[in-house]
């Protein structure tokens, strides 16, 4: 075939064409978008790292869980959105290819981006179950008024003890120099919070749980501490309020009422001048490290230097060490677990497939695969017995 026009001309346009303006361009990215970018995706190569191996080796007695027994064998599709953690190990091709054994002809559509956008799925029906972490305060008012009902919780890990994204627990940690052994609750209450007039519990404002500033914890001589460290203010540090992370620890230490400390020192996720991560924990520990008047909540992920972690009691009795035992047995009072969530609206029934699949991820076998993928830490009878009420 002959060309319209010789080949030189073709090129000429073409280069002449490449060096003007587009005739509708794009905004050049902010330096902030192109930071948050590479902070996720730095986040997501370091995550898949992580999924590769077992952190734990099975360890947990499980005999105590009761066995699967399908109800009734039944047929379909079902849709599992949210948490990218167990596509990112390999907790979700172990729970799929375990259930497939007792229901061969229920099929799983897993779509596991990410817990932060995983309600929406719920809200206009593009899933029948979500695997999250609590949801946020807007994630919950937003399913109530589509749904006029909340949301079925049905516990399904309890989070590890010190892996990195797989909801690794909350610790307090002191500085090396402090004598402090450990700390109740409402202590806890008293040093990371503030006057508050009350709080929330999901989206219900409680002014039972208001307190005044009496209640403030402000000196270490306020928690028993003498000599030199009794008139010395305690510095606290943690999460930037903005995160999940502050939120879970406000709902569970601070009552839901979002009044911290005044003086909080509070951390997030940046991008170094080295162009590496550096993220908000390490951030925490380090400057607890050099602050000998500092406390801190975190997220556990191993011993660092001239730091420590202290004991910590519901106030009803001992003191309880961060250990993965006490953790998995539910005896540290600053548990953090994973859930499932579900629609039954009111008057109607639970999905059946929805249904046999919660009964299977409640059972000993289905508690065995996240035992076998060694991030997450597998629920107690007690625990399972307690979810296994709501789905009769």
């Amino acid at each position: 075939m002959k060309s319209s026009a010789p080949s030189c001309f073709v090129a000429a346009a073409l280069l002449a064409a490449s060096l003007l303006p587009p005739l509708h361009a794009e905004p050049a990215p902010s330096a902030d978008m192109v930071n948050a970018l590479k902070a996720q995706a730095e986040h997501f190569r370091i995550v898949r790292e992580r999924g590769e191996k077992a952190y734990y080796q099975p360890r947990f007695d499980l005999s105590a869980l009761p066995h699967y027994q399908p109800s009734k064998l039944l047929t379909g599709w079902l849709r599992i959105h949210g948490n990218n953690y167990i596509a990112d190990g390999l907790l979700g091709e172990y729970w799929q290819k375990a259930f497939a054994k007792f229901q061969p002809a229920i099929r799983i559509s897993y779509y596991l981006p990410t817990s932060a956008g995983s309600f929406g799925a719920l809200d206009y029906n593009q899933a029948d179950l979500i695997f999250s972490h609590r949801p946020g305060f807007y994630d919950l008012l937003a399913y109530e008024r589509m749904k006029n009902c909340d949301p079925v919780e049905i516990t399904a890990v309890t989070g590890s003890y010190d892996v990195g994204g797989w909801e690794n627990s909350f610790t307090i940690i002191v500085n090396g120099d402090n004598p402090i052994k450990g700390l109740t609750m409402e202590q806890l209450d008293g040093i990371f919070g503030a006057e508050r007039e009350g709080g929330w519990v999901g989206t219900n404002w409680r002014p039972d749980l208001a307190r005044g500033p009496d209640k403030n914890i402000r000196t270490w001589g306020q928690l028993g501490l003498t000599g030199e460290w009794a008139d010395k203010p305690i510095h606290v540090y943690g999460f930037s309020l903005r995160y999940n992370t502050a939120t879970a620890f406000c709902d569970l230490v601070l009552k839901g009422s979002d009044k911290w400390n005044e003086t909080i020192k509070a951390y997030g996720n940046y991008m170094a001048p080295d162009g590496k991560r550096y993220v908000e924990a390490d951030q925490i520990t380090g400057a607890i490290g050099k602050d000998k008047y500092a406390i801190g909540f975190n997220r556990y992920r191993g011993e660092r230097p001239n730091v420590r972690r202290i004991a910590i009691g519901d106030g009803k009795g001992p003191l309880v060490e961060h250990t993965i035992d006490n953790i998995q047995n539910g005896s540290y009072p600053l548990l953090t677990q994973v859930y499932f969530y579900t629609t039954v609206l009111p008057g109607q029934k639970m999905d059946p497939m929805v249904r046999e699949f919660l009964r299977f991820i409640l059972s000993q076998e289905g508690q065995a695969e996240v035992q076998r993928d060694g991030k997450y830490l597998p629920l107690t009878a007690e625990m399972v017995r307690e979810q296994l009420k709501k789905l009769e």
